[in-house]
């Protein structure tokens, strides 16, 4: 995780950060993009995407990186899991308490220092099951 001394917080880069922790959806960049068309109708994209990495880079919120799909962002910027869909994407938190224990088994079996970790879980979810032929 890159770490900026001060980062300016813009109008756009606080409304960025503001609508993406009203969401639980995990949404990608061109997602956000155009849910920020409403409040702001003359943004970018390559505005919200910079600002997004930018953001994920000073650890203000998370980058979900799901496997050769567009990459998903989290408002939650603390150390929690997600659960995502192998057939339609989605990604949600999944209420576990982070295991501080693998951490520090990480830090006794390398020369690292860790600075957190990312555990995801994949699966099916009810709505794709529930899809699905028997």
């Amino acid at each position: 995780m890159k770490t900026h001394a001060v980062l300016r917080m813009t109008k756009q880069r606080q409304i960025i950060l503001e609508e993406l922790c009203k969401l639980k959806s995990h949404p990608t960049a061109d997602e956000m993009y155009q849910i920020l068309r409403r409040k702001m109708p003359r943004i970018s994209l390559g505005t919200v995407y910079r600002n997004l990495e930018i953001l994920s880079d000073c650890g203000m919120i998370q980058k979900i990186d799901v496997g050769g799909t567009q990459k998903r962002f989290d408002g939650n910027a603390d150390i929690h899991y997600h659960i995502r869909c192998l057939r339609c994407n989605k990604v949600e938190d999944i209420e576990i308490e982070p295991d501080k224990k693998l951490e520090n088994t990480a830090r006794q079996l390398s020369k690292y220092t860790v600075l957190r970790h990312h555990t995801e879980f994949i699966g099916i979810c009810p709505s794709c099951l529930a899809a699905s032929p028997a």
